[in-house]
């Protein structure tokens, strides 16, 4: 189904279960994004006062407007193919404090106060668990 803008729905697809396109989101910026085929961006979030990275999701028009326009972070889940805010369910909450584009308009940066974990492990970044070893 195509949704149209405006709609607070948590599900916004077209046809082929990808994210659809937004009304809401400035067409200034949504005229420079660069997207996936699929509509996405990645979006980084990063801890605002410290620089740690957090966690990568992914973000549509519509939930970088969200994002813009709510003060919470709100992601497309490819894997449930519906829209989630950072926080909802599990308490864990992002806080937005800047929003960037980087040179190429191909990925965001969110710098956000994040409220506990902010991987699905329950862990504060999903960047800690798994370092590879450099061949050095």
């Amino acid at each position: 189904m195509t949704s149209t803008s405006g709609t607070s729905s948590t599900s916004r697809t077209t046809g082929a279960g990808a994210p659809g396109p937004s009304g809401g989101l400035d067409p200034a910026i949504a005229d420079r994004l660069k997207r996936t085929p699929d509509g996405l961006l990645p979006a980084i979030a990063q801890q605002y006062d410290t620089g740690e990275v957090l966690m990568l999701g992914w973000m549509d028009d519509e939930a970088l407007h969200r994002t813009l326009t709510t003060g919470r972070c709100t992601y497309w889940s490819r894997s449930r193919r519906e829209y989630w805010v950072k926080g909802d369910t599990s308490g864990h909450v992002q806080h937005v404090r800047s929003v960037a584009l980087d040179c190429d308009a191909d990925t965001v940066l969110v710098q956000v106060d994040q409220v506990g974990a902010a991987c699905h492990t329950g862990a504060r970044t999903c960047f800690d668990a798994d370092v590879l070893p450099l061949g050095r």
